[in-house]
């Protein structure tokens, strides 16, 4: 069967297509109403809202306040085919390198509304580790990797964030006032990356760099994490921050094969 022969068919089924397309809605915006989707993807309101609504129950999606968001869970759909991408491999083997070198674990983050989503993580290889994995969410505000994606926001997108974000401190160093939080904003994106020290939970510091597209866009962050009560911020800076911003710019590069997040 030629492909425009199975386009054409009768077993293709338009649900299934206006699902996806409404999930492809979302690639450059962290939220969508039932107007901006009907808009956006060209379908009617009520249609919008069933899909929407389909996909918070089955848990790709999240609604506050009239607006929806994506959930983690929508990163499941497209784990097999990240790893069998050589551009996923190219990426996952300059974290081993990271981590080897600084004998520190690496991660790699992508903002999905408020949160940062784990994507890629390689650990250190310590006795002791941070539990984290591929799909944890945490909260932007608070983690280096979020900080450096919230920073190249435009300033629209962080007053959205903004509005909607629920901002609280971890610990008694967590940057969450919105001024405060603004004001550290402004410097990373001026630096060209961001520090996190004892702001997400006591005991962890960490690094992260930006990682940008063909366009210049930036679409996902690295990070080095360690142990603040074993490794000074000082020391993260003369020890760390020059091999991460070098990843950082090998991984960017990369995207030119289409890295696939």
């Amino acid at each position: 069967m030629s492909d425009e022969n199975i386009k054409n068919s009768a077993d293709h089924l338009q649900t299934l297509e206006k699902g996806l397309k409404v999930i492809e809605a979302f690639n450059d915006r962290d939220h969508l109403t039932i107007s901006e989707t009907s808009k956006a993807v060209g379908i009617s309101r009520p249609t919008a809202r069933r899909v929407l609504i389909t996909l918070v129950n089955l848990g790709y999606a999240q609604m506050l306040d009239n607006r929806f968001y994506l959930t983690p869970k929508v990163l499941s759909l497209g784990y097999s085919y990240m790893t069998a991408r050589d551009s996923w491999e190219i990426t996952t083997t300059l974290l081993r390198e990271l981590s080897k070198v600084t004998n520190e674990s690496s991660s790699l983050a992508k903002l999905v509304g408020e949160e940062i989503v784990y994507i890629g993580r390689v650990p250190a290889n310590k006795i002791m580790k941070i539990s984290l994995n591929i799909g944890t969410h945490l909260p932007a505000y608070a983690t280096s990797m979020g900080k450096v994606l919230l920073a190249y926001k435009s300033e629209e997108e962080l007053d959205t964030y903004f509005k909607t974000a629920e901002l609280k401190p971890l610990t008694e160093h967590t940057v969450y006032k919105e001024d405060e939080l603004r004001k550290e904003l402004k410097e990373i994106r001026k630096q060209g990356y961001a520090i996190s020290e004892d702001q997400l939970e006591h005991g962890l510091i960490s690094a992260a760099a930006p990682i940008r597209n063909m366009r210049g866009d930036v679409i996902a962050a690295i990070n080095c994490s360690a142990n603040s009560l074993q490794t000074t911020r000082e020391e993260v800076e003369n020890n760390y921050l020059n091999v991460l911003m070098e990843t950082a710019e090998q991984i960017s590069r990369n995207t030119e094969i289409e890295l696939p997040f």
